[in-house]
């Protein structure tokens, strides 16, 4: 999972507020889209369990390079939509911030790195959907471009933004981030596969949460 750990006062007051305002503009269209249409029940619940597995997976660290960790936000998005997906993503980050997992500052900029994951994933697993007859290989290769844009989006704010207190060009710092994104997609590739398996088995069991048909058993 792309994710900005970086604590407050990190990033430069102009460029975070600007991140929070792109982000609350997002967030806004979104609640104007999800309004016109009134949510399941059901929905309801999966966006709750999300949030929760994505709270609780982000902070469970591998210590490489200040620590990476999986999240299942395109799964999120897979099984929610990027509109649903991106108010997950917000309570997830207020979570994680109020718990000291990033600063509040930086929510605004990782919501937009999460709705980049959230909206990809989705729309390529259903561009996939009818062309790619593996609902694992549709969900482990939606997961991984997502988590590719994911982190292309992750270091293109941090190199925007600049970091404070550090002396290094930006050059150098997006160099750094490059390290730290190929590591996230090592990561990544890890997560495109347990996604994959996940949204194989919930084809076979649930096929409704999926907006698919059931999977034939042969007799």
């Amino acid at each position: 999972m792309a994710h900005i750990h970086l604590q407050d006062g990190t990033l430069p007051f102009a460029w975070a507020a600007f991140w929070w305002a792109l982000a609350l503009l997002l967030l806004a269209l979104c609640l104007v889209r999800l309004r016109r249409r009134p949510l399941e029940p059901g929905r309801v619940t999966l966006a709750a369990f999300c949030t929760a597995t994505v709270f609780a997976l982000a902070q469970v660290e591998i210590p490489i390079l200040g620590g990476v960790h999986l999240s299942l936000m395109p799964l999120s998005g897979i099984l929610l939509g990027p509109l649903l997906g991106s108010i997950v993503a917000l309570i997830a980050n207020i979570f994680s911030a109020a718990v000291g997992h990033g600063g509040w500052s930086v929510i605004g900029a990782n919501v937009l790195v999460n709705a980049t994951e959230l909206g990809t994933a989705w729309a390529v697993f259903r561009f996939t959907a009818g062309r790619v007859g593996s609902v694992f290989v549709r969900g482990a290769g939606a997961t991984f471009l997502a988590l590719f844009a994911g982190t292309l989006v992750m270091i293109g704010i941090v190199t925007v933004s600049g970091i404070q207190g550090v002396a290094l060009g930006a050059e150098a710092v997006a160099a750094g981030l490059v390290v730290l994104g190929a590591v996230n997609m090592a990561v990544g590739a890890v997560e495109a596969i347990v996604t994959g398996y996940l949204l194989a088995y919930l084809a076979r069991v649930r096929p409704d949460i999926l907006g698919e048909r059931p999977v034939a058993r042969p007799e």
